[in-house]
């Protein structure tokens, strides 16, 4: 694979895994995915720092603003460094006019290239497939009523 093509997958990979992230019950683990991946583009000069924006999601009631990288031909976005508030310009607010290009790839994919590119191998799963947990809650337990009929039946005719 040529470092442009191997440059061009791992920029659809970063778009499917934000696309799922942002509508993900628990995204952390998929944006830390992203910001590691974008950071090691950075350094290795593959990515440009475009220039700053204002958050459309405000942390806390207060305006933020987020670093716009580019990468390949997909921009994206992930929190600035205090160094970038001094190296680079303010765009203002997002424009919600552009959109990245599109990209046809499943999730597991798109996390099998970034764990290859960032060098991250998913913790071992211990033995529970087969095993079934057992289901238990604080707020429920077991009873047997409901489970008894009542007025009892006669079992025998």
């Amino acid at each position: 694979m040529s470092e442009e093509t191997a440059l061009n997958d791992i920029a659809k990979a970063l778009y499917t895994i934000n696309r799922h992230a942002k509508t993900a019950p628990n995204p952390k683990h998929l944006y830390s995915m992203k910001k590691e991946a974008i950071s090691q583009l950075l350094k290795k000069n593959q990515a440009v720092k475009i220039g700053l924006h204002f958050s459309n999601h405000p942390k806390l009631s207060n305006q933020h603003s987020t670093l716009l990288v580019k990468v390949d031909e997909y921009y994206f976005h992930i929190p600035p460094t205090k160094q970038d508030f001094k190296d680079l310009d303010h765009l203002g607010s997002l424009d919600n006019n552009y959109r990245n290009p599109r990209a046809k790839m499943s999730l597991s994919q798109a996390k099998r290239v970034i764990y290859d590119y960032i060098g991250w191998t998913p913790p071992k799963t211990q033995g529970t497939q087969g095993a079934k947990k057992q289901y238990s809650s604080a707020y429920f337990t077991p009873s047997s009523l409901g489970k008894m009929e009542w007025p009892p039946r006669k079992t025998h005719r």
